[in-house]
């Protein structure tokens, strides 16, 4: 109970938010990475509660939010295939592609489930041993190795109807690409949690060493959130970027080996592409040769057609933090949660998703 005793200590809140008022002399720009935390951070009106001078500012930690609409066309285009069954979580089902969504797929006719789990995909796939079963594995450094051990495990089992669209991405080279574009000047960053639960704390060490840019690995919780903010003031303020983690009761320095492991067995790096960012070396998961039966991109050949962007949406500058939600013309406007222009409108993770949520914060 110690730790829900903590994120419900009013005292601690003051106590940080007082910490944070005392030391930050100098306005500071910090990124949280994760959408997770966008959502936190509005849902308790964090943002609000900072120091004018703090600004926070969101980044690519969507992974519905930073799939391409050429890989979303792909997918689109692999559930009319002719007797197969595109199974997939739920926020991927209303991103819209170039013209169309998979709730357009489906209500045309095509056979798309949603899962909760790579494991019920598995089950499809067993169920239907006369269909093709295709799971589009969407998500960063937390759902990989999941889908890399229904992969082992499909092999395992003799699955030879199973197969993965593999659009995984990892994101320290995103975060490495923002740095290096200079669109946005961040003097810290708020590390992801659950990521780092699997790539540990260590994996960011470049951060400080390279850029000179501390990170603060956060939880998901209000005062997780603050604790990180007042780490990152600190290391700014005293000039010594580094590595903190205000998440150990999660994450560690190594990271979980056996996730590590067998991502590492059944995915290797390639460049991928990333909304708003473009093509970014070593930041996707291709499903690897030995591994060839099982990914879906080798076994369908399918025509998406041309590939276009949706005129007026700004979601890839938002997913770069060079701009806030209610920037973009169209933000609760022509783009709303029941009717998006952008995946940033539809995921749970999404930015603009959470600014329309719970307030609309000034320009």
């Amino acid at each position: 109970m110690k730790y829900i005793d903590e994120f419900r200590d009013p005292d601690l809140a003051r106590a940080l938010l007082g910490r944070i008022e005392r030391r930050s002399r100098q306005p500071v720009r910090l990124m949280e990475f994760c959408g997770g935390h966008t959502h936190a951070i509005l849902r308790y009106g964090l943002r609000t509660l900072l120091p004018d001078h703090v600004d926070l500012r969101s980044g690519p930690g969507c992974p519905v939010c930073v799939t391409a609409n050429a890989d979303l066309d792909r997918a689109i285009a692999l559930a009319h295939v002719p007797g197969l069954i595109l199974t997939t979580f739920g926020d991927m089902i209303r991103v819209p592609g170039s013209a169309h969504t998979l709730q357009d797929a489906k209500a045309a006719g095509a056979d798309v489930r949603m899962v909760y789990s790579t494991l019920d995909a598995l089950k499809v796939a067993r169920v239907n041993p006369d269909r093709q079963v295709v799971f589009l594995g969407v998500g960063f450094e937390t759902t990989a190795p999941t889908v890399a051990a229904a992969i082992a495990q499909a092999e395992a089992q003799g699955l030879e109807n199973f197969s993965v669209l593999s659009l995984h991405k990892l994101t320290p080279p995103a975060t490495r690409a923002i740095l290096d574009a200079g669109e946005v000047q961040l003097q810290g960053i708020i590390g992801p949690g659950h990521v780092t639960t699997i790539i540990g704390a260590d994996a960011w060490q470049f951060l400080p060493q390279d850029y000179g840019v501390p990170l603060a690995v956060a939880g998901f919780e209000p005062l997780d959130i603050l604790r990180a903010v007042a780490d990152l003031v600190d290391m700014i303020e005293e000039g010594r970027p580094g590595i903190s983690n205000s998440y150990a009761r999660s994450v560690s320095p190594e990271g979980n080996p056996t996730a590590l492991s067998i991502m590492d067995q059944v995915f290797e790096v390639v460049p991928a592409e990333w909304r708003g960012l473009g093509t970014v070396p070593g930041s996707g998961l291709a499903i690897r040769p030995e591994y060839a039966r099982f990914d879906a991109g080798r076994r369908f050949e399918v025509d998406p057609g041309p590939t276009r962007e949706h005129r007026g949406c700004r979601c890839g500058d938002v997913l770069r933090g060079t701009v806030t939600p209610p920037q973009c013309p169209l933000f609760g406007k022509a783009c709303t949660p029941a009717r998006p222009i952008g995946p940033c409108m539809v995921s749970a993770e999404g930015a603009c998703a959470a600014f329309y949520q719970f307030g609309r914060d000034p320009l």
